[in-house]
């Protein structure tokens, strides 16, 4: 990972109470102006990564992937050689990454992640054009430029050494996908695309969507039972948003209702399929936030808003408002975790959990606001920011809010 995507940023805070994000949800709730709160951190780091020019996938060719040079590749965490049979198949040890395995595809979309979004907010809050301008290029690298683009697909994606290709939950990666396409749009709503670029960009949007919904790979991770059917989720709602996917747009909506929250989320609000992980702190917090950005895309959407997710809750179940209320007190004082801390990184958390920010505003709750603002903006442990991938909240709020 570069030194630059890891760099320590300056934390900037400043007093309010809560952020309104649509008239509907919050009309009786004071406006934050987020800008101020953001802009020293955000420019920040936008001015650092005015100088870095974009890197994608076709800088760096795995040796080991049976794609070609624009196929997206990487290795399943937790898989390593087996010491009774070194050349053979990999074999498993939950919680621990093999710091052997490819990566170098997984960091470059890391990076894109990481630069493309702040260069966006740093446009949004002072409308200078060199951040859009310097964002729109790493846009054209990624997926409009012959020589640079990823082919719109995951079919060799978390590969297992002597086992598997390409697995379903390899889709997970481009989870880091979704801030990047909700910074396009602004882009493209401002004209600040050339014409050809904002329609290439959609087409690829749209044709890895369609491979989301119809693949092989596709359909098994969009039915995992645990966070990467709710990665799934978030990804396609988002997606389809973006390109205007009315259909997947619906049935991300009953996947919420009918599967995400009934199979995950137990009567108490836990999530019991992540607390089994050997990382139950890390998991918990990651698919919170997933599941509370599923609640967000839909609510921001004037079209779907009526839906609330924020409030479903099945019958005889527990909903993602109880999930909140389950983990915020672990948020505040981790040393109160009931459960068996992680085997990595539990230090590191928890960070500045969108989930924290975008529930305080739906439910009104100012004390999940105030704590979202004491936690860590910007981590520097490269797989704290790998499941943190809701950095710029900037980017998810109206106009009128800045």
């Amino acid at each position: 990972m570069q030194e630059s995507l890891l760099q320590n940023r300056r934390q900037f805070l400043t007093s309010a109470a809560t952020l309104a994000l649509t008239p509907r949800l919050f009309a009786a709730t004071p406006t934050l102006h987020l800008a101020a709160i953001e802009r020293t951190r955000v420019l920040a780091a936008a001015n650092h990564y005015l100088s870095e020019s974009p890197i994608t996938i076709t800088a760096s060719q795995a040796p080991r992937s049976t794609g070609g040079l624009h196929d997206f590749f990487s290795e399943g965490d937790y898989w390593w050689p087996d010491p009774k049979n070194p050349t053979g198949p990999y074999i498993r040890r939950d919680g621990f990454s093999n710091p052997a395995n490819f990566v170098a595809h997984r960091q470059a979309m890391l990076r894109l992640s990481v630069q493309m979004p702040a260069l966006t907010a740093a446009w949004r809050i002072t409308r200078e054009t060199k951040y859009a301008t310097h964002a729109a290029a790493h846009l054209r690298a990624w997926f409009v430029s012959p020589a640079t683009r990823m082919n719109p697909n995951l079919n060799y994606a978390q590969a297992i050494s002597g086992v598997t290709p390409g697995r379903g939950i390899g889709i997970i990666d481009t989870l880091h996908l979704v801030e990047v396409a909700r910074a396009a749009t602004l882009l493209d709503e401002a004209k600040l695309l050339p014409p050809s670029d904002a329609v290439a960009i959609k087409v690829w949007f749209g044709e890895y969507l369609t491979w989301m919904a119809t693949s092989k790979n596709g359909i098994e991770e969009r039915d995992a039972k645990n966070n990467h059917g709710s990665c799934w989720v978030l990804q396609a709602a988002e997606f389809a948003r973006y390109t205007r996917n009315a259909a997947i747009t619906k049935l991300c909506i009953d996947r919420f209702k009918n599967n995400l929250i009934p199979d995950q989320v137990a009567p108490d609000g836990s999530l019991p399929l992540e607390l089994a992980r050997t990382k139950p702190y890390s998991y918990s917090l990651f698919c919170l936030d997933v599941l509370a950005t599923i609640c967000q895309v839909i609510a921001t959407q004037p079209e779907f808003a009526a839906q609330d997710l924020w409030h479903y809750t099945p019958p005889g179940k527990a909903g993602i408002e109880k999930t909140l209320a389950f983990m915020a007190p672990y948020i505040r004082d981790k040393k109160s975790w009931p459960h068996p801390p992680d085997v990595e990184y539990f230090n590191d958390l928890p960070v500045r959990q969108p989930s924290l920010l975008f529930a305080g505003l739906a439910y009104q709750r100012p004390d999940y606001i105030a704590l979202w603002r004491t936690l860590p903006a910007n981590p520097t442990v490269e797989e704290i920011i790998r499941n943190f991938p809701i950095r710029q909240p900037i980017l998810w709020i109206a106009p009128s809010d800045l």
